[in-house]
């Protein structure tokens, strides 16, 4: 009983945990249709108050930012999403990032709308570069998407000298990708550095040499899960 008592505080801290500033705007558009609609004695406008105060507890829960806790010590790489894996596979690096050719292992990470959508860094590095392409908005939990699709992509070199790519990939119905960190920026495992609205996918471009710890189907935690081992 007491492991369940557990389980269901560490949901409730999940659910209930402060939004993103990146919600703030929708959240008080939300909030303004909800009060004004519902102070009036019209219908109409009621019912458009209640539909704000809909949209309202979506974002709320959309873009809620739980406290994450990385794995103690330096030596791997973390999911850089919450989500479920749709992919593992060896493929190129995107040429765009400069971190070599020859194939790689790719985690990629599809997330629902249900999902936690902060998106952070998977292991403490440096930012080298930071690519965003213009795209489409096919599923993102299809392979092609990380071609076709509106993406943000980084790389990160880490202090031995290998590097990892993180690319933000917008999905179906995603039409924004938010990136707070910038060229140059010495960054920490664990660490958010962006958002994508409203359902998307994140890839993780492994060093090369470093095998997956994680198959298809497997839930992510960001900033938690451990992808693989340096």
């Amino acid at each position: 009983m007491t492991l369940r008592i557990m389980s269901l505080i560490q949901s409730l801290k999940i659910v209930l945990a402060p939004p993103h500033r990146a919600g703030r705007p929708f959240l008080l558009a939300g909030g303004l249709v909800a009060v004004l609609g519902r102070a009036t004695p019209w219908r109409l406008t009621r019912f458009v108050g209640t539909l704000g105060g809909l949209f309202f507890g979506f974002c709320l829960y959309f873009f809620r930012d739980p406290k994450r806790v990385p794995p103690f010590g330096g030596n791997f790489v973390v999911a850089s999403a919450d989500g479920r894996v749709t992919s593992v596979e060896l493929v190129p690096p995107p040429a765009d990032l400069d971190i070599g050719t020859e194939p790689v292992w790719r985690v990629a990470t599809f997330l629902s709308v249900l999902d936690v959508h902060v998106n952070r860094i998977p292991a403490a590095g440096t930012i080298t570069k930071i690519v965003y392409h213009p795209g489409q908005f096919v599923n993102a939990s299809l392979d092609k998407a990380s071609e076709l699709n509106e993406r943000n992509s980084l790389a990160i070199a880490l202090p031995d000298g290998r590097n990892i790519g993180v690319v933000q990939i917008a999905g179906l119905i995603a039409r924004r990708i938010l990136c707070s960190v910038e060229e140059n920026d010495r960054v920490e495992t664990g660490e958010r550095f962006g958002l994508i609205r409203f359902g998307s996918r994140t890839d993780v471009y492994l060093p090369h040499g470093v095998v997956p710890k994680v198959s298809v189907g497997q839930t992510m935690i960001g900033g938690e899960t451990v992808l693989a081992q340096l």
